[in-house]
């Protein structure tokens, strides 16, 4: 008993589908016998028919271009999560800096304000 070793994973044109789709539809052959005559999986064929049927609107369902643009939109949203991520991750660094440094001063001492130059902040340190 040997096992069947996987299919590789092969990509067809749409020209292709549209093809085999219409062959199903004409009901010469059962689409079992036209995946078999075309080397393909039943279950490929009938997933290209149903698709085929959503988007010409006979069946309900995401249509070729709504798949698309959702896909787009996940990937575009994954990216901004990671973005995101990324700059919570620096702005905790950056927040874990800052009470480095406010531990250091001493109490009644007022904060730095920023205010276009680091001057001020140091020339009032450098007094003390």
């Amino acid at each position: 008993m040997g096992k069947k070793k996987p299919r590789r994973r092969r990509s067809f044109t749409p020209e292709f589908k549209a093809e085999i789709v219409e062959l199903c539809r004409r009901g010469d052959r059962s689409v079992g016998q036209i995946a078999k005559d075309f080397d393909l999986t039943e279950t490929a064929v009938r997933l290209w028919v149903s698709q085929a049927e959503v988007d010409a609107g006979e069946r309900d369902g995401l249509t070729s271009s709504e798949r698309e643009e959702l896909a787009a939109l996940r990937r575009e949203n994954r990216r901004l999560r990671e973005d995101v991520d990324i700059l919570n991750q620096h702005c905790c660094s950056h927040q874990l800096n800052l009470r480095r440094l406010s531990s250091r001063r001493r109490p009644g001492d007022g904060a730095p304000v920023h205010r276009g130059g680091e001057t001020r902040w140091s020339q009032r340190q450098a007094r003390m």
